[in-house]
């Protein structure tokens, strides 16, 4: 056999059951034909675990700018690693994506169901495909059959290391790249375990320079690795399969993380080998967390705020959540927000330009900001809802106490939330809802252990004095400016100012002031310094309820 004939024999030996061609494939994904300025970007997530927030935080993005030119969304999934495989995880991402009102126009829709020409929208099931593309580029003799095995891999490394040189499968050190023919059918023929490499043409000395989305212009040098394209079972590693799909799936943005910014070169190496048209590329840098004085990317392992089911635990509102993010993206949201309060999220128009070059902080002060204010915003009825919703999967006795008193539930919710005066913003995740409205149920609720220190600068005897006062006069028919005008005068009878202004003016005068006094009661009803409005805490918990808990106070003051 001459050369051309055993480089057949090779190509035949591995790919045997291979009957595609990859004019056949080409035929079988047109390009996409859309007008100018349309964008078709995607979310290419492995099924290795949790969903990282970072990656809701990208999806999003891509998702965004996708629709905001009318183009296409679609969900890939990266499956090619299948001893990180964890399963149910696909059915996980459509879930989250679905969740956080990322809307997907093609690939997964559900763990088992694809919708698109373009698919499939996974990488295991689209062996054929990179294995004709490998055949071609072995056939061009821009791919070689590689025999080296971990230890002889290892030992390059070794030296490569110890002579500081530029640590890879590459150059001289590429043990398998010239290799004849007739070793490479000899090992074949021994079932030999190999793997297809690229050959490379580039020289790590020169720099090649590319357009970024959000950097600019980027210098890096070129890629000289023979970098494996197709592993000992077959498939793709995440370099080939990217190039290969990106092209055949019409993706003209790839939104990805700037860990990948350093794989440029041979992306794009490999694009040019396989003449293939190249995608913008916008490389997301990292969201991070500050840790001391320092700033660090989110640890899959470290921090459990990485994960989105993190925030579902914490029962962050996910529209909130959504809003933090989009502000994470373009800090004017915020702005955007305030001047267009009645106007939907899905309107604000993400701006490239906008996007940070540098990490962006994760701020819970912020997020807690925005949760507060769409919590802020939902009527008593809304609140319940979610309350319940989130409580039926994460805290069952929360769960059983809003189920069992709807009514009496709603009208706590409803405590500050109608009328003109300020809404309250006590609450900025359901998490903590069980120990802001625990103290209106007697059962959950023990008078004997409040702190009576609490009730601080009143003494004990004046207060007992003030509340079996309060009690002679107590109607829950009052209107709000009647109950406190007994509020008062309970204060001016036992040497307390009526109002702050005149107790500033002259303190020595006074025993305290009317707020002191509202202090008593309080912490009598609730245990606490601060609540919501407590002329409404008391027609919530009504009559009867209010002169026992008033009562029994008196009573741990003895």
């Amino acid at each position: 056999m001459n050369e051309q004939e055993k480089l057949k024999w090779i190509v035949e030996y591995i790919f045997k059951d291979l009957n595609l061609s990859d004019i056949d494939i080409l035929n079988k994904y047109p390009r996409r034909n859309l007008p100018e300025g349309v964008r078709v970007t995607r979310f290419a997530p492995s099924p290795t675990g949790f969903i990282h927030i970072g990656g809701i935080y990208a999806a999003m993005l891509s998702e965004r700018l996708a629709h905001q030119s009318e183009g296409i969304f679609y969900l890939r999934i990266e499956d090619t690693d299948k001893k990180r495989e964890i399963e149910g995880t696909i059915e996980m991402i459509v879930k989250a994506l679905n969740r956080f009102n990322i809307n997907i126009d093609e690939g997964f829709i559900s763990e088992s169901e694809q919708v698109g020409n373009y698919g499939p929208y996974i990488q295991s099931q689209r062996k054929e495909i990179y294995q004709t593309f490998v055949k071609k580029l072995l056939l061009e003799g821009k791919a070689y059959v590689c025999f080296a095995t971990p230890e002889e891999l290892e030992n390059i490394s070794n030296m490569q290391s110890q002579r500081k040189e530029l640590i890879g499968y590459r150059k001289e050190w590429a043990i398998w790249r010239n290799k004849s023919l007739d070793e490479v059918i000899e090992n074949l023929k021994t079932n030999k375990s190999f793997v297809i490499r690229f050959k490379s043409n580039g020289d790590f000395n020169n720099k090649i320079n590319f357009i970024d989305l959000i950097k600019g212009e980027v210098e890096l040098p070129e890629n000289e690795l023979d970098v494996v394209i197709m592993k000992g079972d077959g498939l793709p590693t995440y370099h080939f399969a990217h190039v290969i799909d990106d092209y055949l799936m019409g993706t003209t943005d790839v939104i990805r993380g700037d860990e990948w910014l350093s794989s440029v070169p041979i992306h794009l190496e490999l694009f040019n080998a396989l003449n293939f048209d190249k995608p913008r590329f916008l490389h997301l840098a990292p969201i991070e967390k500050l840790d001391g004085n320092s700033r660090r990317k989110l640890s899959k392992r470290k921090d459990p705020e990485a994960s989105v089911e993190f925030y579902y635990k914490e029962g962050y509102p996910v529209k909130a959540i959504i809003e933090y993010l989009l502000n994470l993206v373009n800090s004017n949201y915020e702005d955007w927000k305030v001047a267009n309060p009645e106007v939907s999220i899905d309107e604000f128009k993400i701006d490239i330009s906008k996007l940070k070059v540098s990490g962006a902080l994760f701020d819970f002060d912020k997020l807690d900001y925005f949760s507060r204010e769409f919590i802020a915003k939902l009527s008593a009825d809304g609140v319940y809802n979610y309350v319940l919703g989130w409580a039926k999967n994460y805290e069952e006795k929360l769960f059983n106490l809003l189920f069992k008193n709807k009514d009496y539930a709603v009208s706590i919710f409803n405590i500050e939330r109608e009328g003109e005066g300020k809404k309250r913003k006590d609450i900025y995740k359901w998490s903590i809802v069980y120990n802001e409205i625990r103290y209106f149920f007697d059962e959950e609720f023990d008078t004997n252990t409040i702190d009576i220190n609490l009730i601080s600068p009143v003494n004990f005897e004046d207060a007992k004095l003030i509340i079996n006062e309060f009690i002679l006069t107590f109607d829950l028919n009052d209107s709000l400016d009647i109950w406190f005008s007994k509020i008062k005068d309970i204060a001016r009878k036992f040497n307390y100012a009526d109002n702050l202004k005149e107790y500033k003016l002259n303190p020595d005068n006074f025993k305290g002031n009317v707020a002191d006094i509202a202090k008593i009661f309080r912490v009598a009803l609730t245990g606490k310094t601060q609540s919501p409005d407590l002329y409404q805490i008391m027609q919530v918990m009504g009559q009867e309820r209010v002169v026992t808990r008033l009562n029994n106070f008196v009573k741990l003051l003895n």
